[in-house]
Order: structure tokens, then sequence, then C-alpha cells
């Protein structure tokens, strides 16, 4: 029962403070990684320990599955060179700067085991940068960069972690061997998970639509797709990204209407859920950590890790800038065919390096020994920095991002975006009206045809806005939907009044519910986007 009651509080402990971070408007990482802390301190409590085969295979799929759906792939492709230089090239240069900072900076740290604590700290964590960014005012692209990169860049630095773990076990590092290795691993990896999302595309289209199944298939295909990956030691994380990615792009073509609800609302629930545990977990393990640590003071292991948490940060920065304009001065397709990105662009691109999850459990995931029983070398140091660059990273950076975004007075491209849901949404209503007329016009009679073709007319005089030209003003539109509302809300009452009688069964009550939430949806969206 430990273990079930342990799960059960976290749980309880991420919704209340999810509620608190909302109102303080603080990135909910920081506030659960700072309450997983205080918790752990608290004399008398159990020390909860966080697995790192659990992490890899329970958490991290589902994550990066929802982060690659929720990716546009028509941007991912046309912003693949700087997610490219960021999430494989940053990588492997914070890798080997970092070494060289642990190596010459901490006694007694050699070569090998200074670059597996590059290669475990380098690579950004999705979810961070996705909740630290979420509602400041970015560019899409900005986004775009950040988001793709944390999908990428975690292969990456798993791939570099395994060999240089490699090397500390077997003392030697052939650099041609494990290029060539990292490519066969990254490309058969993106194979995999391009068959396996086929394959799940297949299922789909085949199979009667069915939300409960096909949900069901959503929450199985990242699983699959890193099991039969890792299961050939090739890179997991890049076959459940492409998986999402490719099944996203098709998502239109092989869900109805209910899958689309029903996955929609499990993915939000199920990704609130793991990203809190995830972070208040890590919280947790610094008590254990700290227990660890025996050759060292703690206030010497606290200067060794302000030292590598300013290393990684600074080593970010001094790559993002050359890796933002050189490209541009180099080659003349890249400024024709991109914007320039601004200073400041650029900078909140390289201040949004926080790091998460994915380096803690690939420091937990260390070996205990090398070769005959000889212990792997500095381990415990080595986790315990790894906390310090990701508590470093996301109370630093992520409490300071939003002024720096105001600082440089960056907004977003909102006007863009709002214009082409404007036009989309003109299109469809003129075209949905012009094939009433041609296909309707001569077998309906008039009364039923001015009543289909009402809720159109009206939404097109609110999206053109000529009031001159128009039976209703957008205070009147305005006006009529918020009506609408209330007349649900009327609807609603009616019906529980009728339950409450026992004048009908709880079946038709929710049937009933069912629709009137589908139509509130519809004028919530009307409202917002009036």
């Amino acid at each position: 029962m430990g273990n079930i009651t342990t799960v059960i509080l976290l749980l309880a402990v991420v919704t209340a403070l999810a509620q608190v971070t909302d109102k303080i408007r603080m990135p909910y990482p920081v506030m659960l990684v700072i309450a997983g802390i205080i918790i752990g301190l608290v004399p008398g409590l159990p020390i909860v320990s966080l697995d790192a085969e659990v992490v890899f295979l329970l958490f991290l799929p589902p994550v990066l599955y929802s982060a690659a759906w929720n990716t546009s792939l028509i941007d991912f492709k046309d912003a693949a060179r700087p997610i490219s230089m960021l999430a494989i090239g940053c990588v492997l240069f914070t890798t080997t700067l970092v070494a060289c900072a642990a190596h010459y900076f901490i006694p007694g740290f050699g070569w090998a085991e200074s670059f597996v604590l590059g290669a475990i700290i380098s690579p950004p964590d999705a979810v961070a940068a996705t909740a630290a960014t979420k509602g400041l005012k970015l560019p899409k692209r900005v986004i775009t960069v950040l988001e793709g990169e944390s999908l990428v860049n975690d292969a990456t630095g798993l791939i570099a972690y395994r060999y240089a773990v490699s090397a500390v076990a077997t003392g030697s590092f052939i650099w041609w061997l494990v290029t060539i290795n990292f490519f066969y691993v990254a490309v058969v990896g993106i194979a995999i998970g391009f068959v396996i999302g086929m394959i799940f595309r297949w299922i789909h289209k085949i199979t009667p639509d069915n939300a409960i199944t096909d949900t069901t298939f959503t929450l199985l295909a990242p699983y699959t797709a890193y099991l039969v990956a890792e299961e050939i030691h090739t890179s997991g994380v890049l076959a459940v990204v492409t998986c999402g990615l490719f099944l996203s792009f098709y998502s239109s073509e092989i869900f109805d209407h209910r899958t689309r609800i029903q996955a929609v609302a499990v993915w939000e629930t199920l990704i609130f859920l793991v990203n809190g545990i995830i972070f208040i977990l890590i919280g947790l393990q610094l008590p254990l950590i700290l227990a660890n640590i025996q050759e060292h003071s703690l206030a010497q292991v606290i200067i060794y890790g302000g030292i590598i948490s300013l290393a990684t940060i600074v080593v970010r920065l001094i790559w993002i800038y050359p890796g933002a304009y050189l490209p541009r001065w180099m080659n003349k397709r890249i400024r024709k065919n991109e914007v320039r990105p601004s200073f400041g662009a650029v900078t909140v691109v390289g201040w949004s390096g926080m790091r998460g999850v994915v380096s803690l459990a690939a420091a937990l995931a260390l070996p205990l020994t090398v070769g005959e029983g000889v212990p792997f070398p500095n381990r415990d140091l080595i986790i315990f920095l790894t906390f310090c660059v990701i508590f470093a990273t996301l109370v630093l950076q992520g409490l300071t991002l939003p002024t720096l975004i105001r600082w440089f007075k960056i907004t977003d491209d909102n006007s863009i975006e709002k214009e082409h849901d404007h036009t989309a949404r003109l299109k469809i209503a003129s075209s949905v009206i012009e094939h009433i007329e041609s296909n309707y016009s001569l077998s309906l009679s008039a009364a039923v045809l001015d009543q289909i073709k009402t809720k159109y007319e009206i939404r097109i005089h609110r999206l053109t806005r000529d009031v001159n030209e128009t039976k209703l003003s957008e205070e009147q539109i305005q006006e009529f939907l918020k009506i609408q509302h209330d007349l649900i809300r009327r609807e609603r009452d009616e019906i529980r009044k009728m339950k409450r009688e026992r004048r009908i069964s709880e079946e038709v009550l929710r049937r009933i519910e069912h629709e009137l939430d589908l139509e509130e949806s519809r004028l919530m969206i009307d409202l917002e986007t009036a």
C-alpha cells in the first residue's frame, strides 16, 4: 500500500500546486521542484526513489509523443535547420565544453566521467521549455524552434551518454566508430517511428470508428515505437517523435469528431499528471542524493554545482548567436528564404535551456560498478551536479524568462495567425453557402433553406464586419451569441429539474447534456473569435 499511497498523495499535491501556479503566474515545473524539495526534507517521511528505467519507459514516450503531436510537421520541417543546429550541434558542443569545465575545475574528475556528465546535462527538457513559455507572447517560429529542439535533443544527448558510459567502462573511445553508430541509431530510430506510424494509421483506417479504441491506440502508439526501437538498440526517442509527427499530420483523415474530442481530453489529463509527477519527483530526490555524497563537503559540492550550472547556461549562449547568424552570413539562400531573427528572439531561445527529468533519469541510470566490481568514478557527485543544473536552470531561467521577454519587447505574431484564421473561416462559410444554394435551393422549401443558411450567413456577417450591408451589427452578433449561451444554461437547469423530479432517466440526462456540451463548446469558440 505504501507505493499506492505515495502516488495518490503526489497526484493530490500536483493538482493543488497547479492551481497555485495559475494564480501567481509561475512556471509550474519550478513550483513542483521546490515543493518536492520541501516535502523531501520533512523529517520522518519515507524517501521516494526515482527508478531511471521507469522514467525512460513509463514517462518519456507519452511526454514526447504529446509534444510531437502538438507540433506542426510543416512548421517543424520549415525550421529544420535551426532545430538541427540546437538539437545536434548545441548538444554536442555543450557536452564537450561542460566536460572541459568539470575536468579542469573539479578535482579528481577524469575525462571519461566528465564527458558522461556533459552528455547527461546537455539536452534541455521538452516539458520544462513548453511550460516555461506557455502563455508568454513569443513569435511562432521561436516556439517552433524550442519545441522542435526539445523533441530531438534527448536522442542526441542519450546517444552521447551511452557512448560516454561505455568509454568509462572500457577505457577507450573510437571517434569514427561512434560517429557511424550515431547515424545508425538515429536513422534506424526515425525509420522505425515512420513504420510504426504507418501501421497505426492503417489500423485506424481499417477499423470502425470507435472513440474508445481509437483513443486507446493513441496511448499504445508511443510505447510501441519506443519499445521496438529500444529492443534493437536504436533511438526510442526519435522513433516516438517521428511516429507522433506522422500520425498527427494524418489525424484529420483517420479520426472522427468523437475520437478527437475524447482523445484530446484524455491526453490533456494524462500529460498534466505525468508532467506534475515528474517534476515533484525531481525535488523529492534531493535527500537521497545528499545522503549518498560522502567524499566531499556540502559547501564544496554546492560550489561545483554552481560552476557546472554556470557553464551549462553560458555554453548555450556562446553557441546560440553564431548558430543563428553565421549560416545567414555564409549562405545566400538562407538570407533569401528566412526572416532574420532579432537579437532578442535569439537571446530568449538561448535562455530557454531548462533541464529536466531526462537528465536526472540518465544520471540515476549510471551503473554502480564498471569492470570487475570497480565503483563507477564520481557517480554520486555526477548525480548531485545534475540535480544542481536542473534546479538552477529551472529556477533562474524559468523565473527570469518573462522579464527577459518584456525587456527585449518581444511580441507574438498573432495578428498574422488571426488573419489566416479569419480568411479560412470566411472561405469555409462562403463555400458552404455556395454548396447549399447549388445543391438544395431547388429541392427544399424557402423556410427550410432559410433556416439552413442562417448560421453560415451570421458567421459571414461577423467575419466581414460590414455593418452597412448586414442585418446584424457586431454588437448584435455578440448579443446573439451571449443569449444563446444563456439559453443553453436554461436548458441545463430544466433538464436537472426534470431529473430531480424523476421525470427522466440518467441515460436521457447524459445524452442531452452531451449534446448541450458540444453546442456550448461551439458557442464559446464563436465568442472567443468574435
